[in-house]
Parts: C-alpha cells; sequence; structure tokens
C-alpha cells in the first residue's frame, strides 16, 4: 500500500518532536483495538490506558495526519447544532446530559495540558463575531440557552466592545466565550499519543485497516499483521473510507481549507488580535482565524462538499482575510494545506455500535477539537460497562444522505447556498 503523503502545513512545520513508530507486522492480541490516531481515537486510548486496560492504535498515516493535525485549532463549545435542537432529537433525560457534555470538552484538554506537560500552544478565550443584527440575536439565544444548562463563561460585546478585541470594521457585535480558547492541533494530538504511550499503549503507523471481522473477540486486519481484540473502537471519521460502508451511508466528508501567513512580528499581530483570542464568525460557511505562538496569522473558511482539495487554496481564503483585515493586503502567505472533516445530514455527531463489541464515533461537523475528547470519554466509559453517556450520544437519531452517495454532494452543496445566501441577505 502506497504511503500517505505528509502534510505541508505550517503546524507540520512546527510540530514537536515525536518518535518515529512501527508499522504492525504480526498476529497480535489486546483488550483494545482503536481505528485511528486523532484526537478520538488518542481520547479514547488515553482514557483506557489511565484505567488500566492494554490498547493498540491503529494509523493508517501518522499520528494527527488528519483534521486532528490539521483543523483551525479552536477550543469551540457546544455540538455544530445547538442544544435547543438536540433536545428536540431525543428525550429529556438524554438532552440533559448532552447539555453537560457539551461544555466539558475544553476542560478536559486543559486537564490533559496541565497533566501531562503537554506543549501546544494552549490560550484561552474565543469570540462569536457577528456581521448582521440577526446574528446578533441568536448570540443572545444561545446565551440565555447555555445559562440554563449552567455554562456563565459568555459575556456579550457590541460593536465597541468587539473591536477592542478584533481590529475590523467587520463585525457589529459579538459574544466572547471566556471558556473558548485556541491551540497548535497537531501538538496536542502528539501530547495526547505521548501520553498514551507512557502509560504503556502502542501505537502502530502506516497500518491501514483493510477489514475488519466481527465476532467475540473481533479481529483487525492490515497489509502486514492482524490484531484480535475484545472491543474495537472505529475513530476514522472523514478518513475512514469504505472500510465500514453502513457508516459512510450517513456521513459525508468535507475539505475546509486554511492558510498561515508570513510573520507579522508581535506588534503587528497584536494590531490585529490585542488579547491573543480566537474567533469564528456566524455565518453557515464561517470563517475561523487566529494568531500562531510565532505572531503568524492563521485563516479558514469555506467548505468543500465532498473533500475535493481545490488548486489553489490562497485564491479562495486570502480574499476572506482581506475582507476581515484589509490591512494585510502586502502580507505574504507561507503556508496553504486542507483537511477533511465530517458532516452528517443532521450536523449532530454519530456515536453507537455495530453488534456488541465494535464502537463507532464519527461526524463532528465542524466542532471536532472539543467534541472528540467528550467522545474519547464517553467510547471509553462504555467499554468499562458505564454506557449512560454513550447511549445519550446513540438515541440522537442517524439519517442517510437522500438519493446515497451519488447525490449527497449536490443535495448538501445546495443546501449550503441556500444558507450562504441567507447570510448575504441577513435574513
Amino acid at each position: 500500500m502506497t504511503a500517505l503523503a505528509p502534510v505541508d502545513s505550517w503546524y507540520a512545520a512546527s510540530a514537536n518532536p515525536t518518535p518515529s513508530r512501527a508499522v504492525l507486522s504480526d498476529a497480535i492480541t489486546t483488550q483494545v483495538c482503536v481505528i485511528g490516531a486523532g484526537y478520538t481515537g488518542l481520547s479514547t486510548a488515553l482514557f483506557l490506558a489511565e484505567a488500566g486496560f492494554k490498547v493498540v492504535v491503529l494509523e493508517a498515516a501518522t499520528v494527527g495526519w488528519g483534521a486532528s493535525g490539521r483543523n483551525g485549532g479552536q477550543i469551540v463549545n457546544s455540538y455544530s447544532r445547538d442544544l435547543d435542537v438536540v433536545a428536540r432529537q431525543t428525550s429529556a433525560d438524554a438532552a440533559k446530559l448532552l447539555g453537560q457534555m457539551a461544555f466539558e470538552g475544553g476542560r478536559i484538554i486543559r486537564d490533559r495540558v496541565k497533566q501531562y506537560g503537554i506543549q501546544c500552544d494552549l490560550q484561552d478565550g474565543g469570540i462569536y463575531a457577528a456581521i448582521t443584527p440577526r446574528q446578533i440575536k441568536e448570540l443572545q439565544h444561545q446565551k440565555q440557552l447555555w445559562e440554563s444548562h449552567g455554562y456563565d463563561q459568555l459575556e456579550l460585546l457590541d460593536k465597541k466592545a468587539i473591536q477592542q478585541q478584533v481590529n475590523t470594521e467587520r463585525y457589529v457585535g459579538g459574544t466572547l466565550d471566556h471558556g473558548g480558547g485556541h491551540i497548535h492541533p497537531l501538538n496536542l494530538a502528539l501530547g495526547e499519543a505521548q501520553a498514551f504511550e507512557s502509560l504503556g499503549g502502542v501505537i502502530y503507523e502506516h497500518s491501514a485497516v483493510l477489514d475488519i471481522q466481527q465476532g467475540q473477540p473481533a479481529v483487525v486486519k492490515t497489509a502486514g499483521g492482524s490484531v484480535t481484540a475484545d472491543w474495537v473502537v472505529v475513530a476514522g471519521n472523514a478518513y475512514l473510507g469504505q472500510l465500514l460502508p453502513q457508516l459512510a451511508a450517513k456521513s459525508m466528508p468535507c475539505g475546509t481549507q486554511v492558510l498561515a501567513t508570513e510573520p507579522l512580528g508581535e506588534e503587528r499581530a497584536k494590531s490585529l488580535l490585542p488579547n491573543n483570542l480566537c474567533v469564528e464568525d456566524c455565518n453557515y460557511l464561517l470563517d475561523y482565524y487566529r494568531l500562531s505562538a510565532d505572531h503568524r496569522l492563521i485563516y479558514g473558511g469555506g467548505v468543500v462538499y465532498g473533500a475535493r482539495d481545490p488548486a489553489d487554496i490562497e485564491r479562495l481564503i486570502r480574499p476572506k482575510m482581506l475582507k476581515t483585515f484589509p490591512q494585510l493586503a502586502n502580507v505574504k502567505v507561507d503556508y496553504t494545506w486542507t483537511g477533511n472533516f465530517l458532516m452528517t445530514l443532521s450536523r449532530l455527531p454519530q456515536i453507537g455500535r455495530i453488534g456488541e463489541n465494535i464502537l463507532y464515533s464519527q461526524g463532528c461537523s465542524g466542532h471536532g477539537v472539543t467534541f472528540t475528547h467528550v467522545a474519547g470519554k464517553s467510547l471509553a466509559l462504555a467499554i468499562q460497562g458505564q454506557n449512560e453517556r454513550f447511549d445519550a450520544f446513540a438515541s440522537l437519531p442517524h439519517y442517510p444522505f437522500p438519493g446515497g452517495r451519488l447525490f449527497r454532494v449536490p443535495f448538501t452543496a445546495l443546501g449550503a447556498w441556500y444558507y450562504d445566501l441567507r447570510d448575504k441577505l441577513g435574513v
């Protein structure tokens, strides 16, 4: 099998040193086999290792190669659809528990960083930026909704207040989430992997899974070996392919594009974001950005349905950046990259089981940094026989895309066009 190519991103260029890891080349036995060394797999594996389980992780490329090492690096609370939508999809008891977990991901990340000394440039605070008066009303509703679930970290910002945080004329207001924040996402994944290995866990890289033989135990096969395990956790998300077709039918890989400017220098960087907060706007096809530790602006936005790689990422993203910060017209772009996330039709995450002993989590729909850590805890607890959290997520309905694989891209793109038009018209 051809090795998956390294990613030419600023994250990869600034990654912490990491050990080389073996390719699976034998038949081995373990308690739990985790497929995928992104946040979902690593979070699950680390929670299990802390509980004393023997765990093996299989990764088709390298740790954090997928979305976990390419995303915007923003700690964003709740889910891609907010808690009022969640409440309409499940029981009152499940909705209450899902509401409690909606704000847990950031706390798990901070606990990991502190406990294991992970160097990932963790910064606190994030802004939701409103471009239209309608979006201000939505943010006011969100603040009331989150407070009803016990979360009191949102601060409303008027136009003057948001301009003190973001040096642009683009926004009419917003909210500051004091429980949000941002990180170097690849270094977080690398740190979690090393934390897992420090507890005796084993990660095999360049060991793509070709087949899962269901049974008790299950057998997970790669080109060079196999893992026999009591439990299997499927955490491939947007890079799972057709390994489990029943999961692929209920989700769609989507690409998002990111650029990193040349270093701006501390003074110029602070002129854009004086308090080093991360920002995302409230549009359906949203922009998101933040500063790096070496004072670059990392700016992302847009969606490519079906996860095609655009030929010229800078041409797509630079105009978005300049619409927000026209003062950067002469700034050079050093890096551009794309990464895939997995969208579901409902934009709600999917957690479930296949048979008795194969668990999966997928479909973060753009909220993966925090949700994956919540999912990892829920999957790990389910393997330990504590199913309350798992069952709350599993109660959310999973819908196949209308028309199957052939029509899911045009269908979703048409819906995105509608919501993008609403954003532009401010209705």
